[in-house]
């Protein structure tokens, strides 16, 4: 029999080298396309069955090939560009003009505006609920949703939310939830009948606005300007999970087959939290991005991640940022 200090450096080296065994996550930035053009951005979203990007630049959204980084084309005619939501059935698509309060609705091959639907002040993140074939803006200064036919793009009805939405989900359910960054809430709506059937608390996740679900396991990721990221079960309208990410989040994503949760954070990094079950999770690890790149798109179906970045001029007197400087304006791929 060996000696007990034998046996013991044995144990040793076996757990080093299972440690080391394990393999490690790595996402990095794999492509970087400069795209160019003026006007800072907002939100980032994927068409996972074209593999396209709509990214809002206050007055349009461009379109542009997720595998190229090419620019597809624009979609004229939006003042205050901020959401899009993509209606494949009826292959309509939907962009909130939060300046004259309104969403525009474009054909989904050709780009070409087909009309424009009244929404409320601030019209700001909008969802495709596909249950009801229904779209519903988030309207910030409203404290409402707008609700709207995607297949006639005619309005139902707004909906009072009790508080400021940011950005919302569908969970393809019939529900659809929306995060109010004013009284730490999130917020349940009954998709076909527009109403409001549940809110609950996301303390002690403070100001939530960037939000993705994983449907599977009924879970809900907020991820708050307090620095930390909730995670809630929408069955049961309670917080499960709280991990610390970045400052100044503003994007949310999950990958179902990784398990893999991303939030995109304004002071450049990109926290990425693993879930081990569905009330269990960790810190994986801290990409760094361009400090600014703080809001995302997640396709499912390749499971990229894109952010975008730019680089700003002087700030002006009563503005809160500078000018994006001519050339700077660019899209980056972040992957394994």
């Amino acid at each position: 029999m060996p000696p007990k200090s034998v046996i013991t450096l044995f144990l040793a080296l076996t757990a080093v080298s299972s440690l080391f065994g394990q393999p490690s996550s790595s996402y990095r930035v794999t492509h970087t396309y400069t795209l160019g053009g003026e006007a800072s951005w907002d939100y980032i979203v994927p068409d996972p069955l074209n593999h396209r990007l709509f990214i809002a630049r206050e007055n349009r959204v461009m379109v542009v090939d997720e595998n190229t980084g090419k620019l597809l084309g624009e979609i004229a005619g939006v003042h205050g560009a901020h959401g899009t939501a993509i209606a494949s059935g009826s292959g309509h698509g939907f962009a909130t003009s939060s300046e004259d309060q309104s969403v525009v609705m474009f054909d989904l091959k050709t780009l070409a505006l087909l009309g424009r639907i009244p929404a409320a002040e601030d019209a700001d993140a909008i969802v495709y609920d596909k249950p009801s074939d229904r779209v519903f803006t988030f309207n910030g200064d409203a404290h409402s949703s707008t609700v709207i036919d995607a297949k006639a793009g005619t309005l139902i009805t707004n909906i009072p939310l009790g508080g400021k939405p940011e950005y919302g989900a569908s969970a393809g359910d019939g529900k659809v939830y929306a995060n109010l960054v004013d009284t730490d809430e999130v917020v349940e709506i009954e998709a076909k009948s527009a109403t409001v059937t549940r809110r609950w608390s996301t303390a002690p996740c403070k100001q939530p606005v960037a939000m993705a679900l994983d449907t599977a396991h009924h879970r809900l990721f907020s991820g708050c300007r307090s620095g930390v990221m909730a995670v809630s079960d929408y069955q049961s309208g309670k917080v499960v999970a709280t991990l610390p990410i970045g400052a100044g989040v503003d994007g949310a994503g999950y990958d179902a087959t990784s398990r893999d949760a991303f939030f995109s954070n304004g002071d450049g990094t990109l926290t990425v939290v693993h879930q081990d079950g569905p009330d269990q999770y960790h810190v994986l690890e801290s990409v760094q991005t361009p400090v600014g790149s703080r809001n995302l798109g997640l396709d499912p179906a390749n499971h990229r991640v894109f952010v975008v970045s730019a680089k700003f001029g002087p700030v002006p007197q009563g503005k809160r940022r500078g000018p994006v400087l001519p050339g700077t304006f660019a899209l980056l791929v972040i992957e394994r």
